[in-house]
């Protein structure tokens, strides 16, 4: 049953990877979109595509968090105490990115839009950089059971950097990928191509820093750098060939295909980490079985995951083709629409008065 809790967990880390990797990625394409004229439609795209669900992908956080503390407390409490700093960074992160995003849409000028958009972008990127950080902490074997830690150098070494960036850099491509075929479904080419372009330099640089991250892992994280050689070798080689494909499926101007090799990229090298790293949830400490709490909790976690699958994954899909389809998206459209023709309807009565 410790394995199948564990491969419960995985799940939800894969499925926050997906959609919420997605989710942040767009930020920083809001970051570089330029000016307010020029990037409008960029941004607007970028609203468009992640208004409607945008709050549901931190469910996949919270079922994390629940299931790792409960199943593996001594192993939880270890991350937390060590590992404190990035993830109070990211829960900030999250908090000010969720605020940023709806009071832009609600700003009464310019500048406060201006401001709370920076806002939303800039939590983006630091998210994602702070959680890929901590799993570098934790793939390095640098977060002890028990004993001091140096809370900054934990966190701060050559593979929580790594992980950081290639957090940062996986979610912006798989970000572009979405945002490319959003924009072919609905019919504009100029996005389409803006989007190809950005996913394409972001693919690029993935590659590079991922080929020098071979070489760290080698010497900062030898035993999980052993694992993604041996067991975990296929699936590194299937996301490799996941992220090639869906470069070219975009370069051929099939952005709606892409999606899938560009999921089953970012699916496949989470899913290696993971196989890489079995069975230690703190490697080089602590194994799964020696971390797991009791039977009856393992029994209740299964059982409570069913619960859930039952009740909540159909709910979800539904609403992810409802968003897919385009008529939440026209939804959206049509409430951007009124509010503009409510601010200038303010707007002329202010001249007049």
């Amino acid at each position: 049953m410790v394995d199948a809790v564990a491969v419960v967990i995985w799940l939800g880390v894969l499925a926050y990877a997906v959609f919420g990797g997605a989710d942040f990625g767009s930020g920083l394409w809001d970051l570089v979109a330029g000016r307010s004229a020029e990037g409008a439609p960029i941004r607007k795209r970028i609203d468009r595509s992640i208004g409607p669900v945008w709050e549901a992908n931190h469910v996949w956080l919270i079922f994390i968090l629940v299931y790792l503390w409960t199943a593996f407390p001594q192993a939880f409490a270890a991350m937390m105490t060590a590992l404190f700093i990035p993830f109070i960074g990211a829960a900030v992160g999250i908090i000010f990115r969720g605020g940023a995003f709806v009071f832009r849409k609600s700003s009464s000028t310019v500048g406060q839009a201006r401001f709370f958009g920076v806002l939303f972008a800039t939590s983006s990127v630091v998210t994602p950089f702070f959680l890929g950080a901590a799993a570098g902490s934790i793939a390095s074997g640098r977060v002890p059971l028990t004993g001091p830690v140096d809370i900054w150098a934990v966190w701060l070494n050559p593979t929580s950097l790594l992980g950081g960036v290639l957090a940062v850099g996986t979610c912006a491509w798989l970000a572009a990928v979405f945002l490319a075929a959003d924009s072919a479904r609905d019919d504009e080419p100029a996005l389409v191509a803006w989007f190809t372009t950005r996913a394409t330099g972001a693919g690029i640089l993935i590659g590079v820093t991922s080929l020098i991250g071979i070489v760290i892992l080698g010497t900062d994280a030898p035993t999980l750098a052993d694992g993604l050689e041996t067991w975990a070798a296929p699936l590194v080689a299937v996301s490799a060939c996941g992220g090639i494909g869906a470069m070219w499926l975009l370069r051929t101007g099939r952005p709606a295909s892409a999606r899938i090799p560009a999921t089953v990229a970012v699916v496949a090298i989470i899913l290696g980490w993971g196989v890489g790293q079995y069975p230690w949830v703190l490697v080089d400490e602590q194994t799964l079985t020696e971390a797991a709490g009791s039977d009856a909790t393992m029994l209740a976690l299964l059982i409570g995951f069913l619960a859930a699958g039952v009740t909540v994954i159909p709910a979800l899909i539904w609403m992810l083709r409802l968003s897919s389809g385009g008529k939440l998206s026209e939804l959206d459209v049509r409430e951007d629409s009124s509010l503009a023709r409510l601010r200038q309807a303010q707007e002329s009565t202010t001249t007049v008065s």
